[in-house]
């Protein structure tokens, strides 16, 4: 179509060239993107836990605007989102959060945010109107079908019910039938809170915990495979992924990809798609 317009210098055939040009570009960055959500769980539900850094208010305060982040970004894609179980601040924010989300591909998508992510802003909480630092860790785990066999033994596990507390509001129903499972021998703690059936709930932490152990294994596995490369990366609150800074300049980060932009409020309103697709075409990506 080209050497077409180049010969007969048509500009009706001109314009339609430049519509089939991009739709064949999107059509390409589709089918790259879903070459890069090849991976065995890309394609199922996700589970996300957001936990609040040191800080008290400002990092809990923190932990609820990336929760708010992450169900804006849920809507946009027309995703399903539940919240299983969340702790709430003592003065304001959340101390940490499980989030079950239904969607094509949601831990595709979402595997991209699993790290500590860093804002930088003037606290709304400090009377001198300092410039605050705050963290919060995110852990990005697939809903496992029972094709997946984790060996979960039944006298390794500590269950406890409890009388659901927290915000209220659209985050939390309160119910007599709160559940928080111990696995023991590993340390794992898992909670469920939104069901008003005790059986319910102990049934979605019992998915919970399979997905937790789940996603230990593959750490293992994937801090052999750093290492047998000469290479070891610290999760942990020294290894940010992302920088929201809000003061004394507006920019989001991300460290691994260097994609940025300057339009902060955006990406907390759930503006997360060129953050997410730059990590899934980058080379991080390729584990």
């Amino acid at each position: 179509m080209l050497e077409l317009v180049k010969e007969s210098n048509d500009q009706d055939l001109a314009n339609e060239c430049g519509e089939e040009l991009q739709k064949a570009e999107t059509k390409l960055r589709s089918i790259e993107l879903e070459k890069m959500l090849s991976g065995a769980h890309d394609g199922s539900n996700a589970i996300i836990e957001i936990n609040s850094g040191a800080g008290g208010t400002e990092a809990q305060d923190w932990g609820e605007m990336l929760l708010r982040m992450y169900c804006r970004w849920v809507e946009s894609r027309d995703f399903r989102s539940e919240v299983l179980s969340i702790q709430a601040g003592e003065e304001a924010g959340i101390k940490s959060a499980t989030v079950f989300v239904e969607g094509e591909n949601a831990f595709g998508f979402l595997r991209s945010e699993r790290g500590v992510h860093r804002l930088v802003r003037i606290s709304p909480f400090d009377s001198n109107a300092r410039r605050h630092t705050s963290f919060a860790s995110i852990s990005v785990m697939p809903e496992l079908d029972d094709s997946v066999e984790i060996d979960i033994k039944d006298e390794e596990l500590r269950i406890d019910t409890y009388r659901a507390s927290g915000a209220g509001g659209q985050h939390i129903n309160k119910t007599d039938s709160a559940v928080r499972i111990t696995h023991e021998p590993t340390g794992i703690v898992v909670a469920c809170q939104n069901e008003r059936s005790q059986h319910k709930n102990k049934a979605t932490c019992l998915k919970l915990l399979k997905a937790k152990l789940y996603e230990v294994e593959m750490d293992k596995k994937r801090a052999e495979a750093e290492q047998i490369a000469g290479e070891r990366r610290k999760i942990d609150f020294g290894s940010q992924i992302r920088s929201y800074v809000m003061q004394p300049y507006q920019m989001v980060k991300d460290l691994r990809t260097s994609h940025e932009t300057g339009n902060v409020q955006a990406v907390l309103d759930g503006d997360l798609d060129s953050f997410i697709e730059s990590y899934l075409m980058s080379d991080d990506n390729l584990e």
